[in-house]
């Protein structure tokens, strides 16, 4: 009896601290970011006056370069398995990508791993955990032809040391084929 009260106890500690977590990114704020992602920069023109008068014009109407979306979608390492984090984002990814100005987008889900482990291992780890997401999304209502899970192993580290945890991601990118 000792026994499972504690374990109720911890399992109550651990489900609150996780469903009171506020995403990163909220639905609206993912919609806004990708509806952007169209713009191409600043409109072509031809700029009369001298140089400094056209470099000054042309530093205005910059339109700021994007980034990416982070949205923190980590995994432990050998693992394919969504953290109570990652579900949060994706539970937001998976609203936006519901909402209407983003119906005509379709993404590719791009799973990542460290450099530990063999080449062949990589591929398939980086491949599960891309599906792991599309799966999730599916799940949570967005259609399964808008996703494309695909598995680059350990081919693009996010940061300089191959073996950092950073790098066991997965990302979302507007496919634009």
């Amino acid at each position: 009896m000792r026994w499972a009260s504690s374990a109720f106890a911890l399992a109550a500690v651990l489900f609150s601290t996780h469903v009171s977590a506020d995403p990163l990114q909220k639905s609206e704020d993912i919609v806004k970011f990708f509806t952007g992602a169209g713009n191409l920069g600043a409109t072509r023109g031809i700029c009369v006056g001298t140089e400094e008068e056209c470099k000054s014009k042309n530093d205005k109407n910059a339109a700021p370069t994007k980034t990416g979306l982070d949205m923190m979608i980590n995994f432990a390492l050998d693992s394919a398995q969504l953290d109570q984090t990652a579900r949060t984002e994706l539970d937001e990814f998976a609203k936006a990508l519901k909402d209407n100005r983003l119906s005509s987008f379709s993404f590719v889900v791009e799973g990542h791993t460290d450099a530990s482990g063999s080449d062949r291992y990589n591929q398939d780890l980086s491949q599960r955990r891309a599906k792991s997401v599309a799966a999730f999304l599916t799940a949570n209502g967005v259609q399964s032809t808008r996703l494309e899970a695909i598995g680059l192993g350990k081919s693009h580290p996010r940061v300089a040391n191959p073996y950092d945890p950073v790098n066991r991601r997965v990302e979302m990118r507007i496919r634009t084929e």
